[in-house]
């Protein structure tokens, strides 16, 4: 079998699959869609303990409906139940999500829609079909083509993403400065090693900190304290957006130098795209 029939079965394999989960996207039936949503709300918090893990999240009591048949259900966040919850309060909303007719295999979600037309894997096989179609035109053609192959997509993607992401970084830098901060306290730092080939430690911040609005809250803070190990007990300034205390930062010098990085990383992804692009149109 020559290259052509390689790619027709390649383009066949993965093109029924597109097809497939698309139809099942547009009639309604893939588990994504099938899942009922609702959200939650947190009843209760507890502190983290000053030495335990960060897998697990923040210790938590959610309370949420099953809207087929008005039963309640109170649950915690103790073992596998989706992403982790790393900022709590009293009162916060959380996305819960669990398939139909079986609420106790609830998944907590932080975007509760996100995903919910279950076209992961149709995309990502329409992705392998393009990558085919490249590495074949690549490979019978020129290699010029698989420059515009990965550049044209690439560059496509840097022009769309760069001025929405720097939209959002302008918002969240200025709505963490439209009030007064207020003090915060790390009231436990978590410690975690792995061993995978070579032993590693990391160490997770707790802050405490209540809004001027009243709201406890309860946050991991990973990256943006200095000397994480020895931060138990120390006192900080939090900045935080007052539509949502889980948008917060103890260092707001930290917040314009990220949006400055993601900028300069943005505008050198781009150029690479462009690059490849005119290189392989120069070299045709």
């Amino acid at each position: 079998m020559g290259l052509q029939g390689y790619l027709a079965l390649w383009c066949g394999a993965f093109g029924t699959v597109a097809l497939l989960g698309y139809g099942r996207s547009l009639a309604g039936m893939t588990p994504a869609q099938r899942a009922v949503r609702v959200m939650g709300r947190i009843e209760r918090v507890r502190e983290p303990r000053h030495g335990s893990s960060q897998r697990d999240g923040i210790p938590v009591v959610v309370s949420f409906q099953d809207p087929a048949t008005g039963q309640e259900f109170s649950v915690t966040n103790d073992g596998d139940h989706g992403e982790r919850i790393s900022v709590a309060w009293t009162g916060r909303e959380i996305g819960v999500r669990y398939p139909r007719g079986r609420p106790h295999a609830f998944q907590f979600v932080g975007d509760l829609w996100a995903g919910r037309r279950g076209l992961g894997w149709p995309n990502f096989a329409v992705f392998l079909i393009y990558v085919g179609l490249v590495v074949f035109a690549a490979i019978d053609w020129s290699r010029p083509w698989a420059l515009i192959g990965f550049g044209v997509p690439w560059t496509m993607s840097g022009v769309f993403h760069m001025p929405q992401n720097a939209r959002v970084a302008g918002r969240r830098i200025d709505a963490l400065t439209s009030q007064p901060p207020v003090q915060g306290r790390v009231i436990a730092v978590l410690t975690d090693t792995d061993s995978d080939g070579h032993t590693s430690t990391s160490h997770t911040p707790v802050i405490a900190f209540t809004t001027h609005e009243g709201t406890n809250v309860i946050a991991y803070c990973a990256d943006e304290l200095p000397d994480p190990p020895n931060s138990y007990g120390r006192d900080v300034t939090i900045h935080y957006t007052p539509d949502d205390p889980a948008v917060f930062t103890p260092n707001l010098r930290a917040e314009h130098r990220s949006r400055s990085l993601d900028t300069a990383f943005g505008v050198v992804a781009l150029l690479i795209g462009v690059a490849a692009v005119v290189v392989g149109a120069v070299l045709l």
